[in-house]
């Protein structure tokens, strides 16, 4: 897509609502939070881990594979009420030419199969321009995150016993 911003996961981080899916090209961060289960399934993805037995998006994976369709992009093409929008950009290949196809998705669902096809992953450039950056609760979860490592954590705090000669 020649009028959008490719981007990256640069982080998942937790709340107590969901995740966080932070997506950047280096100048700009935005968010997108899901659920739990897709969080993990994005976190497997982006490791390359595949579970012993095909989880929901692995069976599209081997779907579309048995169909001899790829993912050729994920683009994030709207942003409504704070609600975020995805199109999965297929392509069929076979002796009956060449087939494209696009198809309304989740973005947080579009992000697991982009990763598993190692194909990009598009945000619109008018979804990019008015979404708001998120680098800084980016960087502000990672300052937080390098102030609780366990070299930092005080005695007695971090799952060692305090001195024999505290009270």
């Amino acid at each position: 897509m020649k009028d959008g911003v490719e981007v990256a996961v640069r982080a998942l981080l937790p709340t107590p609502q969901g995740v966080g899916v932070f997506l950047g090209d280096g100048t700009k961060v935005i968010a997108i939070f899901v659920d739990h289960m897709v969080a993990a399934a994005i976190t497997m993805a982006a490791k390359g881990v595949s579970p012993p037995r095909p989880l929901t998006h692995d069976l599209l994976v081997n779907v579309l594979a048995g169909l001899g369709v790829r993912v050729r992009a994920v683009v994030i093409n709207d942003l409504k009420d704070e609600t975020f929008f995805a199109r999965l950009h297929l392509v069929q290949e076979n002796e009956l030419g060449r087939h494209l196809a696009e198809i309304d998705a989740r973005p947080s669902d579009s992000i697991v199969l982009a990763l598993r096809h190692r194909c990009p992953i598009v945000v619109a450039r008018h979804v990019w321009d008015v979404a708001e950056d998120m680098t800084w609760a980016l960087e502000q979860a990672r300052d937080r995150a390098e102030g609780e490592a366990p070299e930092d954590t005080p005695p007695g705090e971090g799952g060692e016993a305090p001195p024999e000669d505290e009270p």
